[in-house]
């Protein structure tokens, strides 16, 4: 070892062969997670480097203890971040990355891409989130408090309950939180980084509210919300709303909702006023209060005083409410196509069918491919253009996986339901004999200066 440095310090200043000029990926995400773990054996199959893994729950301790982005990845590159793969370790330390341009005090001083990745699956990441939604300051004009509020005090020391959900809206503003704190520290630390995904529009299109609006203002088409959504914070507000709009069949999402979770399909009979609410939240009343979970099967309410609870936890904690428009069918079910766009191309796509209104493929719905469903070339042009058309909405952003849906009947028009910053983990599913991650980090590999289009990324802000 060279005299008065340390390991890391000689090892950041050797020559750097050829063969590491390939373009670094920092990847900010769950270790051992199926996203992180994909994205990693995607990149050694087309012998690439590995990313580089922030781990969520290492940068959001780190910010509370009073740290920096640069604080958390430090300790990834001095070893202390590890993640594994079939049994073998991607250690984030500096031999195998072995990128140019670091120091000891920033890390990574220059990173060319940065890839975020969802935060779900990881307990600890969950109540981070929780914590950091709690202390965040309230903006009048953009934020409001979750109609279940958790105190910041209590937040870290939650025991998980499996499938509940934990004060969505107060969730939510900690993952905008931690969004907008690793835009602005990465633009501190490395200005010439640029991102897969900007922070900002990931926070929108996690927004289904502001993502319909963004997409309709675009000329994307997308199906029919009640105009009066945004105010409707009860069940009386959402019929009386539905009855003056003469719409007798809505979806009502929550807003912040990933998969399936806080969707319903409502309807309401205008002669009888029965009503139907269909979806996985199950409600179980603990101790004077309602409990609200993901069942991971359909659930069917016609009470009014279940409809009723139901309807006012959502609309409390943030909820999109759009037109239930009829899908295409194949055979007995109804379908839409999860469409992979990157990079401006539209490749990867699969059909989720199912006997019920939804169709998330997380619910054992059936999964087919394009052709199998008997989805023609006119049909696939259709979707595809559209999907492209909600991708060029985001002009920062590189990758999404689009929900599209055909409507019924003969002339049918393509309406996106739903643009998902992290929809490229499709399973089963190839395009020119790629999966989605492979065939992602070759077009990457082959853009321009080896990084990812600039007509469609930006420096930071």
């Amino acid at each position: 070892m060279m005299s008065g440095m340390t390991e890391m310090e000689e090892n950041l200043q050797r020559p750097v062969k050829n063969s590491e000029l390939e373009q670094p990926l920092l990847l900010i995400g769950n270790p051992n997670n199926r996203r992180t773990l994909g994205l990693q054996e995607a990149r050694q199959r087309l012998g690439l480097q590995p990313a580089l893994v922030l781990p969520y729950a290492r940068l959001l301790k780190i910010w509370r203890q009073g740290g920096t982005i640069a604080n958390a990845l430090q300790q990834c590159l001095e070893g202390r971040g590890t993640t594994y793969t079939q049994g073998e370790p991607w250690v984030s330390s500096p031999t195998l990355m072995s990128y140019a341009n670091h120091d000891s005090a920033h890390g990574v001083k220059s990173v060319p891409l940065i890839r975020i990745d969802a935060p779900g699956e990881e307990w600890e990441v969950e109540r981070e989130l929780l914590f950091l939604g709690a202390v965040k300051e309230i903006s009048p004009l953009t934020d409001s408090l979750s109609a279940s509020m958790i105190p910041a005090a209590q937040t870290l020391t939650l025991e998980q309950e499996w499938g509940r959900i934990y004060a969505p809206n107060q969730w939510f503003r900690g993952w905008k939180a931690c969004l907008e704190r690793i835009a602005r520290e990465a633009q501190e630390y490395w200005p010439n980084a640029r991102f897969m995904n900007d922070p900002h529009d990931i926070a929108i299109m996690f927004d289904k509210r502001k993502c319909q609006q963004h997409l309709s203002a675009h000329g994307v088409h997308v199906p029919p919300t009640l105009q009066s959504s945004e105010l409707i914070s009860n069940y009386e507000d959402l019929r009386t709303a539905m009855k003056t709009a003469g719409m007798n069949r809505v979806f009502v999402k929550l807003a912040c909702g990933s998969g399936a979770s806080g969707v319903v399909a409502y309807q309401i009979n205008p002669q009888t006023g029965a009503e139907i609410a269909i979806t996985t939240v199950g409600m179980e009343r603990v101790q004077g209060e309602i409990i609200f979970y993901n069942e991971g099967r359909m659930r069917r309410y016609t009470r009014t005083s279940e409809i009723s609870a139901l309807m006012d936890w959502l609309c409390a904690e943030g909820a999109q409410i759009e037109r239930w428009m009829a899908k295409a069918t194949y055979g007995s079910s109804v379908f839409d196509i999860r469409q992979l766009v990157a990079g401006g191309q539209a490749a990867h796509a699969v059909v989720r069918l199912s006997q019920t209104p939804i169709t998330n493929l997380h619910l054992r719905n059936e999964r087919l491919l394009p052709v199998e469903a008997g989805l023609d070339e006119h049909q696939m042009d259709g979707v595809q253009k559209e999907a492209k058309a909600a991708m060029a909405a985001f002009p920062n952003s590189w990758s999404a996986g689009i929900d599209v849906m055909l409507s019924a009947g003969t002339e049918q028009r393509a309406y996106i339901l739903d643009v998902n910053p992290f929809g490229d983990l499709l399973y089963r599913v190839q395009h020119n004999g790629l999966g989605t991650y492979e065939w992602e980090m070759e077009l990457l590999r082959k853009e321009p200066h080896n990084h990812a289009g600039y007509e469609h990324h930006r420096r930071l802000p």
